[in-house]
């Protein structure tokens, strides 16, 4: 938090210096009036519905596997509770691969996420943009998942002028 309150008050403080205008948007906001990115959100909860369910259902007959074992372990030979555990293992891994692949980082969800929303949010973006132009605003922030720079006239950024200050060409 005290990262971000540094951030915008630098921001704020290059701004004034600047003469720079900022404003403020709530994409999130936007995005929800949007009927067409409700109707893709809406997909990719269903999909995400159906992956959990799929992921559930293994899950139970995993949990199967596990209770018949514990019930059955004191009447079974090596042989037996060996291949027993490597299929308890072997279903366990199967879980877990199928967990990542659809809800892990840059998995399924993810993936099918960007393929369904990011054109709408990208719509968004280029909107803001086009305003901020238009309307002579120097810095632009989006509120509504914290306060993130959306857009910036790249005569605001001094990254130059700081690697310069560190010694850094």
């Amino acid at each position: 938090m005290t990262k971000k309150l540094i951030l915008l008050l630098s921001i704020l403080g290059c701004s004034l210096i600047s003469n720079a205008q900022m404003a403020f948007v709530d994409t999130k906001y936007i995005l929800n009036r949007m009927p067409e990115y409700q109707d893709s959100l809406a997909k990719l909860n269903q999909l995400s519905a159906i992956w959990q369910r799929e992921i559930d259902d293994k899950q139970a007959v995993l949990d199967k596997m596990k209770t018949d074992f514990e019930r059955d372990a004191a009447l079974l030979t090596e042989d037996l509770t060996k291949t027993r555990t490597d299929d308890i293992y072997y279903h366990e891994k199967e879980v877990r691969d199928l967990q990542k692949l659809r809800f892990g980082f840059q998995g399924d969800l993810f993936k099918k996420g960007q393929e369904m929303l990011k054109p709408f949010q990208d719509k968004v973006y280029d909107a803001v943009k086009i305003v901020a132009i238009r309307m002579g605003y120097g810095i632009v922030l989006d509120k509504s998942e914290g306060i993130t720079v959306m857009f910036f006239k790249p005569m605001l950024d001094i990254t130059g002028n700081v690697e310069k200050e560190l010694g850094m060409n």
